[in-house]
């Protein structure tokens, strides 16, 4: 990792020399861009930054960042995640995955993340589908979308991600489409500067697999231009809406979870604690 100085920084600096290998055309690309512009902007030097995700298409991601990351198991960045910032509460924090990473197995780790409320950004990119095993239904799946696993459509009624960060109590939440990259930097600068956990939902198409979502650019429109930290208020526009709305939905100030612990005690006492 180099060190150059804060000011310096530009958006190319933040990123390593792998490259991505991302389907041409995924959703991905831009989520990387904007969040490099993100972070350039904000001149948040490259080692004050650790990067955590679980598995999946875009788990990936943590790789092509000069920073400091660490790519966990399926479905457990958010513990990875919660685990470096209860230890490290200087360094800031970004957590990244899937829809089906972060809602399926990891779903457990979501809700405790939201309402543990520490001081996290956890983005998801969301396309629909399992892109890396080859294109199974997801939590947010559309009912009725077939696919080889099940030709049918799964029958599932699908997962609100924002309706189920604000009921189990994120302060921030949002939703950003990466054909939009201005708009997604622009929510990912505000996120970052959130002090709670922020969970960012990015629609990002799978053109491999949902070679439909194309369509998504023609869909998505600016719904939640005001914030609100009225969770009443918050709610109700999450369940007025399509699944299309971006922008911010909901900000509030909320008692952010830090852990402390006495230096002084020695693990040898810990573990006399212990002894039966």
């Amino acid at each position: 990792m180099s060190t150059e100085s804060p000011t310096d920084l530009k958006p190319k600096n933040y990123k390593s020399d792998i490259k991505p290998v991302w389907c041409p055309g995924c959703g991905h690309f831009a989520v990387l861009s904007a969040l490099t512009k993100s972070l350039a902007y904000l001149k948040i030097p490259k080692h004050d930054v650790g990067f955590v995700s679980g598995i999946g298409c875009s788990s990936r991601i943590p790789a092509y960042f000069d920073t400091y990351g660490f790519h966990g198991v399926h479905g457990r960045g958010l513990a990875v995640a919660s685990g470096l910032k209860a230890a490290r509460p200087d360094l800031t924090v970004i957590a990244a995955g899937g829809d089906g990473d972060g809602f399926s197995i990891g779903g457990n780790h979501f809700l405790h993340a939201c309402r543990r409320n520490m001081d996290i950004l956890y983005i998801v990119m969301d396309n629909q589908v399992y892109g890396m095993t080859k294109g199974q239904a997801s939590p947010t799946s559309d009912p009725q979308w077939p696919n080889k696993l099940t030709p049918h459509g799964s029958g599932i009624r699908p997962f609100n991600p924002l309706a189920i960060a604000l009921s189990s109590g994120a302060s921030f939440i949002a939703r950003a489409f990466s054909g939009d990259p201005s708009g997604m930097s622009k929510i990912f600068v505000e996120a970052i500067e959130h002090e709670g956990f922020a969970f960012v939902q990015v629609l990002s198409p799978c053109k491999t697999f949902c070679p439909e979502q194309s369509e998504w650019k023609h869909q998505v429109k600016e719904v939640f231009s005001e914030t609100t930290n009225d969770s009443v208020l918050a709610a109700q526009r999450i369940h007025s809406d399509n699944g299309m709305g971006k922008g911010i939905v909901y900000q509030s100030n909320k008692p952010v979870y830090r852990c402390t612990y006495d230096a002084s005690i020695q693990r040898k006492d810990l573990i006399k604690e212990f002894t039966l």
